[in-house]
């Protein structure tokens, strides 16, 4: 039974998962140690707080895991669409039954508002329901044949798969992308980050019982140690990762340099937000907030509406309502359910961002609003939500992904220029258009070079609805029924009778 969302219910919850100082990961159905003992030490970003001790997932525990997977694929893959489905189910429940502390574990681990994350566990499990609802969609086909011949495709599952998870959305991705790869019948190694790990560490003690040994494996350490041996494994010819461009990159060369292997990136976005002057001044401020994805993120957001275009004819008036809606964002102590807005994942993370923010007056943007640590925080790596007007596109901040809660107003007014300006950005994943002229937002929609178009929308997904990224943004897509057949490779059958030869 799930705790009732209060401010005491979260913190007794949270001294409760902190009391127990060490963690296990999930391994051939048990959870283990690492095999050398190595552990490292998880803080809260808000507070500095030690919240326990985590695995160091080594080369060892990756080839235990990965033998685990293979041992267990044949079985897996026999069993029937509905057989998997139905463990699939079990899992959703058990997700569901365990929520609060799950968010609440996301909450300590990532700076992230514990109330947003409770809420990102169900957007989980609704997913893992459209993955349950589609997988008897995944087909293959019959072609045109000869008489007394038959072709037909079929599709199969890789095997033992890997999928990397990044750390702004650490239960969400780690829950939602059990989906696509288990109940097409491949069995499943999740590398969780090394930042946030606690959530799905639990998620695998939650969930040991309900898959068979070997079906799901969960590891948290190094990027630069477990997740690159998994990518580098003979076993393994199916990874996917949600990412920096940089890791992208990297993922691919090292796959690259040890086999043949299909690839999916979600990788970075310096995301357009374009707003037209037949809007109206609130509605179009208050979608600039929204798509910067200040609260639940903290701007850290791979599809944040960063670069926001506002017609000159509305600018000053858009950028003066933004800075108000900003400047009364909640933002606070994760745990407290009123909370909007968290901190920054970590120390190094907020300097980074920082610096963004100190050089550039320096480039001659101006600061509205934001730009420092709020005076009522002062432990944490907290930022108030920051906007930059007068950006002009030559600016740092207006062509780097920064990854946190800065927004840059850019003015526009020639079209052309606009999208000249949009396209200069090596990046492609996610853009918005708000306009009452259906005209202008198709034609922008067919323009701007983004594997999502949002159009008088920002910031919201759907389940069926694939997302993915264009240009250096990543390939591959997620969340759709692509999404599921990726996770199968095609096997032509043709089939023709025995002639007698006598």
């Amino acid at each position: 039974m799930t705790t009732a969302i209060t401010l005491d219910s979260f913190h007794a919850t949270a001294d409760r998962l902190i009391a127990r100082g060490s963690w296990g990961m999930l391994i051939d159905g048990k959870i283990v140690s690492a095999a050398d003992g190595r552990t490292y030490a998880t803080h809260s970003p808000a507070d500095g707080r030690l919240l326990g001790y985590v695995p160091l997932a080594s080369v060892q525990d990756v080839m235990v895991a990965v033998a685990a997977g293979k041992a267990a694929a044949r079985s897996w893959r026999d069993a029937s669409v509905q057989e998997r489905v139905r463990v699939v189910r079990t899992a959703i429940a058990a997700l569901r039954e365990h929520a609060v502390e799950l968010g609440v574990l996301d909450s300590l681990d990532s700076g992230n508002p514990a109330s947003a994350m409770v809420q990102e566990v169900e957007m989980a499990c609704e997913w893992l329901e459209y993955c349950c609802g589609a997988a008897t969609s995944v087909v293959g086909e019959t072609l045109p044949s000869r008489a007394g011949q038959w072709l037909m495709t079929h599709r199969e599952p890789y095997g033992v798969v890997v999928r990397i998870t990044a750390y702004n959305h650490p239960i969400l991705f780690a829950a939602q992308k059990l989906g696509a790869p288990l109940v097409t019948g491949n069995t499943l190694i999740l590398k969780v980050p090394e930042q946030t790990p606690l959530a799905a560490l639990r998620m695998g003690e939650i969930l040991c019982d309900v898959f068979p040994a070997g079906v799901l494996a969960i590891l948290p350490g190094k990027g630069s140690v477990a997740g690159d041996a998994l990518v580098r494994h003979p076993d393994v010819k199916r990874i996917s990762l949600i990412g920096s461009v940089e890791t992208g990159k990297r993922v691919q060369i090292a796959a690259a340099e040890t086999g043949i292997k299909h690839l999916s990136l979600e990788l970075g976005g310096k995301n357009p937000m374009v707003i037209f002057p037949d809007v109206g001044i609130e509605e179009a401020a208050q979608a600039a907030v929204r798509g910067m994805n200040y609260t639940r993120t903290q701007g850290q957001s791979c599809g944040s509406c960063s670069r926001v275009f506002v017609h000159e004819d509305i600018y000053d008036a858009v950028v003066e309502r933004i800075a108000d809606l900003a400047q009364n964002i909640r933002i606070g102590d994760p745990l407290d359910p009123t909370t909007e807005m968290g901190c920054m994942i970590s120390e190094r993370e907020w300097r980074r961002v920082m610096d963004y923010i100190e050089q550039a007056p320096n480039e001659g943007a101006r600061l509205v609003t934001g730009g420092n640590r709020p005076e009522h925080l002062q432990s944490g790596w907290f930022i108030a939500p920051t906007v930059f007007a007068d950006v002009t596109s030559e600016m740092r901040i207006a062509h780097e992904e920064i990854f946190g809660p800065v927004m840059s107003v850019l003015r526009w007014r020639d079209e052309e220029e606009l999208l000249s300006i949009i396209g200069s950005v090596a990046l492609g994943l996610t853009s918005s258009v708000w306009t009452n002229d259906l005209t202008a937002a198709m034609r922008l929609a067919d323009r701007i070079d983004s594997g999502y178009v949002w159009i008088n929308d920002a910031a919201a997904h759907y389940a069926g609805a694939p997302f993915s990224g264009h240009a250096d943004s990543g390939i591959g897509t997620e969340e759709g029924l692509d999404e599921l057949f990726s996770f199968t490779q095609v096997k032509t059958v043709a089939m023709s009778p025995l002639r007698s030869t006598s």
